[in-house]
């Protein structure tokens, strides 16, 4: 794929990915205003129940995430072999009378590497309880396709969970198609998380002229 570095710095060069938005649903870069909102959608009774790991998340850990990756930015670090990644929170619209301010959250790992295409895909999305059943990431990765083929990338991987059938479908919706079911290794980071296999799908995007 194509690398945007600054010569200078030799850091990734972003681009900037303009409005991201589909009807209530709007992409928006991390940045301390939507703090308070996350915060809410991790406290909310269903996120609590549902999906106990993500409401532990703290004020120190978002602010410490927006350090590290100002606007959802993450520059790949000396020796950490991570790519550079763009993340986005799901904003939902105050008029539209949400069940959370902040539904969840998407990122694109801008690179094409046997670890990306094997286990850890190119995006990823998360949507939190009380907001899914709209479609959202389904929704929220389409609007990532134009930013992805800007850097280059004709090939998207996603991979999930076998047991995980909500991501499995948004894969489906997208048009991608499962390639294999792959087995982590040991000692890789989603194995010590507790994953065992991953289910591959490829989605291929339109060549640019």
């Amino acid at each position: 794929m194509r690398l945007r570095l600054k010569a200078e710095s030799a850091q990734f060069e972003f681009i900037e990915p303009g409005v991201l938005s589909d009807g209530e649903l709007e992409l928006v870069e991390p940045h301390e205003r939507w703090v308070d909102d996350l915060l809410a959608a991790v406290a909310d009774p269903l996120t609590r129940q549902l999906d106990p790991e993500e409401s532990m998340t703290t004020r120190e850990g978002i602010m410490g995430f927006l350090h590290r990756s100002p606007l959802g930015r993450r520059q790949p670090g000396p020796g950490d072999n991570q790519p550079p990644a763009q993340h986005f929170w799901m904003h939902l619209r105050p008029e539209c009378a949400p069940p959370l301010a902040i539904a969840g959250s998407i990122s694109l790992r801008i690179a094409s590497t046997e670890d990306i295409e094997l286990y850890m895909g190119n995006l990823g999305y998360h949507v939190y309880p009380a907001a899914r059943g709209r479609h959202l990431a389904a929704r929220a990765c389409r609007l990532l396709l134009p930013l992805a083929g800007a850097y280059g990338l004709r090939t998207l991987w996603i991979t999930t969970n076998p047991d995980n059938l909500p991501s499995r479908k948004t894969c489906l919706a997208l048009g991608a198609r499962l390639v294999d079911v792959v087995s982590l290794p040991e000692g890789h980071p989603l194995y010590v998380r507790g994953d065992r296999r991953k289910c591959r799908y490829r989605l291929e995007l339109p060549c640019c002229a």
